[in-house]
């Protein structure tokens, strides 16, 4: 069973930064996709950000292009969200995903991902 962890959300003004953190366990961690996604108050959750499963190809929402990265560090079983720039419109829970699929391409869509984790609140006041 695979079991993630996200870490680092709180409360920032806008305009400043924080790094979220998703500690992965439970199966082998650099052979999977990895993504964030995010979840306002009644809204869908949305697509951030993907990385492959090797970290050389990424993919980001337009909304967060320029602001946000995503990397991962494979031999901690890490992955992780740096956010800049941040805006009112930021603030929501924010999970971390694994891919369904191994050795898989980076994709953007909920369906393809299988283990979320339970979020982490960001909370950006204007």
């Amino acid at each position: 069973q695979v079991q993630l962890v996200e870490s680092g959300g709180g409360l920032v003004q806008a305009g400043g930064s924080l790094r979220l953190s998703c500690a992965a366990s439970g199966r082998t961690f650099s052979s999977y996709a990895m993504a964030w996604f995010r979840q306002a108050p009644g809204k869908e959750r949305e697509f951030i950000a993907a990385i492959k499963w090797s970290g050389g190809i990424t993919s980001y929402a337009d909304s967060v292009k320029g602001r946000f990265t995503i990397s991962r560090d494979n031999a901690k079983n890490m992955v992780y969200l740096q956010m800049n720039s941040l805006k009112p419109e930021d603030t929501a829970v924010y999970y971390c995903a694994a891919d369904s699929l191994r050795f898989g391409n980076v994709v953007t869509t909920t369906t393809r991902y299988n283990y979320w984790g339970r979020g982490t609140q960001v909370t950006v006041s204007s």
